[in-house]
């Protein structure tokens, strides 16, 4: 058994076909979009016009917190020295699209059909935009829409600046301002962190190997697919 041995025949590298910088690929993908289906109270009055005040005064109280969702992407580019790169500014910025809409339509016309019914489609402010369009869209917009018989909350949220984590810590934060209904913001809640962290040796703004937006957007239209709702 001793005089067995492996002999190693070669050795090399193997590099990625093309580069895949998931950073940069983001920019191209659509925002998270995800909603929350409440069915109104059967024995009490909703005062609507308080119930918006309160959503929408608990939101800015969120984005104390969460205050890059409140900004706009944006694109520095120079040519001596050639340098372009994409940052989120949260001063000049309008802030986040809180949106009340309405429809007719039922809880069941949206859980009894085995397909997703493409009206729902239209609870979502920012349907098929990319999260390029954050340059001029908001990072993040809220569509309220009052049903007959319950309240659809609808959020989106520009996938560059936050993942499904940040997504329902934000929801979840957001719901937990609301039903405090308090004015301050002492309280205890699951805030995000917003240490700056960049590769080794590599300080920012990190300059793009591009020119043009166009150089690396990309815009899909998918085929048209059947959606189905699970109940668990």
């Amino acid at each position: 058994m001793s005089a067995l041995a492996v002999r190693r025949i070669s050795e090399c590298f193997v590099k990625p076909q093309l580069p895949n910088h998931w950073d940069i690929a983001m920019l191209s993908t659509n925002y998270i979009q995800k909603g929350l289906l409440f069915k109104k109270p059967a024995t009490t009055l909703v005062d609507q016009h308080h119930f918006m005040e309160n959503l929408k005064h608990s939101l800015s109280l969120t984005l104390f917190h969460f205050y890059p969702l409140a900004g706009r992407l944006v694109t520095h580019q120079t040519h001596d020295p050639p340098s372009y790169s994409v940052s989120v500014d949260c001063k000049n910025s309008d802030g986040a699209r809180f949106i009340y809409a309405t429809s007719d339509i039922t809880i069941s016309d949206i859980l009894a059909p085995i397909d997703v019914p493409p009206i729902l489609h239209s609870f979502f402010d920012h349907h098929k935009a990319v999260n390029h369009d954050g340059h001029t869209m908001p990072l993040l917009s809220i569509q309220v829409t009052e049903l007959v018989d319950a309240v659809f909350i609808g959020c989106s949220m520009n996938h560059v600046v936050g993942d499904g984590t940040s997504y329902w810590n934000f929801f979840n934060t957001w719901s937990q301002i609301f039903q405090s209904q308090s004015h301050a913001l002492g309280h205890e809640y699951d805030v995000p962190i917003h240490n700056r962290w960049f590769p080794k040796d590599c300080a920012p703004p990190i300059n793009l190997p591009f020119i043009h937006h166009d150089e690396i957007i990309s815009r899909y239209e998918a085929p048209k697919l059947r959606e189905r709702i699970f109940h668990f």
